[in-house]
């Protein structure tokens, strides 16, 4: 992929993330960060004017799928979809020339409501390790889809934990439990997909939470170390009878990244070798 393309799918990503006009005011700071250190990648101010711009850099069908399903994922990442964001993808589907997307948003809305039930009766760190696993080769694979399962491994892993102390919660708690802890939806995709494009961002993204946290890992080993991390969190929130107030979840949560993210460097060969065992066609089969 040239300058020009690598730029495209960038901007387009970042036009994807800020189509989401009913964003708590955390997430959209966030996402805001993420996107001031991205456009630097991309000449000129990242605007929804350029968007047909944008789409013609991409000048091979690879490509073009390859910007739709980005933009997908990242709109998808908090489970919902929002008017504002269906009528980016239409308009981004019609700049790219793209007439059959209907199947790639049904696996996104599939993916994005997988039922949190079922699964086996494992121990809860071998339940948090094999989440911790599996989100981390997700990100090494190329398709941009595969980055949509990341969230609902997270919530059913975070639901099967509260489950195991008595705790039977929808996806609205599961979601509350994540924010509470500083875990951004759009913001994970976001930054997962800048990183297979760009590489290393380290002190390039801006503020936030998580920023804060990651240091100089990989999107494979940051997204492993984020939901070792959370696992963790919720086991002990849980645990405990729930009585950890949202400053304190984000204590808990700083404090095991900094394992979590060692844990991570070391397991990295292991990420790869699942990642080159996964069928991204088989990704629904995954979360459920």
């Amino acid at each position: 992929m040239d300058d020009h393309e690598r730029q495209a799918l960038i901007g387009i990503a970042v036009l994807a993330a800020r189509a989401d006009e009913e964003q708590p005011d955390l997430e959209r700071g966030e996402v805001e960060a993420i996107a001031r250190g991205l456009e630097g990648e991309v000449p000129g101010e990242v605007d929804a004017g350029r968007l047909g711009e944008l789409a013609r850099s991409l000048r091979t069908p690879e490509r073009r799928r390859q910007a739709f399903d980005g933009a997908l994922a990242v709109c998808r990442a908090d489970g919902r979809l929002v008017d504002a964001e269906r009528r980016f993808l239409d308009a981004l589907a019609r700049e790219l020339g793209l007439e059959r997307v209907r199947e790639r948003e049904a696996l996104a809305d599939a993916l994005a409501e997988a039922p949190l039930e079922g699964g086996d009766e494992e121990q809860a760190e071998a339940l948090v390790a094999r989440t911790a696993l599996w989100c981390g080769a997700l990100e090494l694979l190329p398709q941009g889809l595969a980055s949509l399962a990341i969230l609902p491994l997270q919530m059913r892993m975070v639901y099967r934990l509260g489950l195991r102390h008595g705790y039977e919660l929808d996806r609205g708690h599961v979601r509350d439990l994540l924010a509470a802890a500083g875990v951004g939806f759009t913001g994970q995709i976001l930054e997962g997909f800048a990183r297979r494009l760009v590489g290393d961002l380290v002190g390039r993204l801006g503020g936030g939470f998580l920023r804060g946290l990651a240091g100089s890992a990989t999107g494979a080993a940051f997204t492993y170390a984020t939901t070792l991390a959370l696992g963790r969190t919720a086991e002990r929130y849980y645990a405990g009878g729930r009585k950890l107030s949202s400053a304190e979840l984000r204590e808990v949560f700083s404090g095991l990244f900094d394992d979590a993210r060692a844990e991570a460097r070391r397991r990295e060969g292991e990420m790869r070798s699942f990642a080159r065992d996964l069928d991204p066609s088989r990704l629904l089969e995954l979360v459920r």
